[in-house]
C-alpha cells in the first residue's frame, strides 16, 4: 500500500530490519507490527514506556498545531529549511532526513513542500519520530507520504547508519540513539531557544530570571557533543519579533511551552490577566558531523 515508505526501519525489541507484508512490518524472529490506516507504525513497546501514554497530551498536540499553522514558526521552519537543503546539496546520495521529537510534523511537512520545488531532491527520504502517539496521529494527518513512527529517540527504530541528515527541533538530546542510526557522513541540525527567546513571557510568569550566556553555552554543548563523538561544524542565529499575541494564540503558545508547567500559582494568575503580548523569538540552529577522531 506504501510501497518502500518503511524500508528503513528496524525492530524495537532485537534491531533486525523490518520487512513490510501488506499492512503488517515483520522482522525475522518473528515480531510483527501493524502499519495503522492512517500511514504510521507504533514501534513504542509496552517496555519502553515509562507512563501509559508518554509525550505530549492530545491537547497539547492540538494547541501547537493551531499556533504553528497560524505561521508564527514558519520563519523557523524556513532556516532550518534553508540550511538542511545546504547540506543536501553537497552529495547527491544523501536521501534520508531524521526528525527525532517531530511533534505533530510541522516541520517535516514544511520541507517537503520546499523539496517538491527543488529538482533533484524528490527522492529524499522524510521520517519523522515521536514518543507521542497523539503526536504521530496529527503528523500523519498533516502528510501522508512522509514516514511517520511512534517510538523512543534514545533508542530510535531505525536501521543502524541509515541517516543522512538528523533534525532535533527544540528536543531532548539523546546523542548515543543519534550517533548510532547516523552514517558517517551525516550532519545532526539542533534547533535551540537563545537566551532571549519568549523572554517576554518568561518574565511575566517567573520572579526571577536567570539570563542565559550563549558563549558559555556553545561551550558546554560542545564539551558534551565531542564526549558522544560530535563536533561543531556551524551556528545560526534568527531573531524576530512576534506582535501582539492574544487570544487562543496566547493560549495555545502557553499550552505548548513547558513554562505554564514550570510557572508558580502566582505565574500562571500573572498570564491570566494578560490581554496580548509581544515576544521575542531567539532562535539558535547548531550543525554537527561525526568526528573522524
Amino acid at each position: 500500500m506504501w510501497p518502500e515508505k518503511f524500508h528503513h526501519l528496524a525492530c524495537p525489541l532485537d534491531g533486525l530490519a523490518l520487512v513490510q507484508y501488506d499492512n503488517i512490518l515483520k522482522c525475522a524472529q518473528g515480531h510483527s507490527y501493524d502499519i495503522a490506516r492512517e500511514a504510521y507504525v507504533n514501534l513504542l513497546p509496552a517496555q519502553q514506556k515509562k507512563s501509559r501514554d508518554p509525550g505530549d497530551s492530545k491537547a497539547m498536540i492540538a494547541a501547537r498545531t493551531r499556533y504553528l499553522n497560524a505561521g508564527f514558526y514558519q520563519a523557523i521552519a524556513d532556516r532550518l529549511d534553508e540550511l538542511t537543503l545546504s547540506y543536501l546539496n553537497y552529495g547527491q546520495d544523501l536521501r534520508h532526513c531524521l526528525d527525532a521529537g517531530c511533534g505533530d510534523g510541522y516541520y517535516l511537512d514544511h520541507l517537503h513542500a520546499r523539496i517538491l520545488q527543488t529538482q533533484g531532491l524528490q527522492a529524499l527520504t522524510l521520517t519523522g519520530l515521536d514518543i507521542s502517539k497523539w503526536a504521530i496521529k496529527a503528523a500523519a494527518k498533516r502528510n501522508r507520504q512522509i514516514t511517520w513512527i511512534v517510538g523512543n529517540s534514545q533508542t530510535a527504530p531505525l536501521k543502524d547508519q541509515s541517516v543522512d541528515i538528523l533534525w532535533s527541533v527544540f528536543g531532548f538530546r539523546h546523542l548515543t540513539g543519534f550517533r548510532k542510526v547516523m552514517n558517517s557522513t551525516a550532519k545532526l541540525i539542533m534547533v535551540d531557544a537563545g537566551p532571549d527567546h519568549l523572554l517576554e513571557l518568561r518574565k511575566i510568569i517567573y520572579p526571577e530570571i536567570r539570563q542565559k550566556h550563549s558563549e558559555t553555552s556553545a561551550t558546554r554543548q560542545d564539551a558534551e557533543f565531542r564526549q558522544a563523538g560530535f563536533r561543531r561544524i556551524d551556528q545560526q542565529c534568527l531573531s524576530y519579533q512576534i506582535p501582539a499575541l492574544s487570544g487562543q494564540p496566547l493560549a495555545d503558545l502557553l499550552l505548548m511551552t513547558p513554562h505554564l508547567y514550570r510557572a508558580s500559582h502566582a505565574g500562571k494568575q500573572a498570564i491570566h490577566d494578560i490581554d496580548q503580548l509581544s515576544l521575542t523569538m531567539d532562535i539558535r540552529y547548531s550543525v554537527f558531523d561525526i568526528d573522524p577522531v
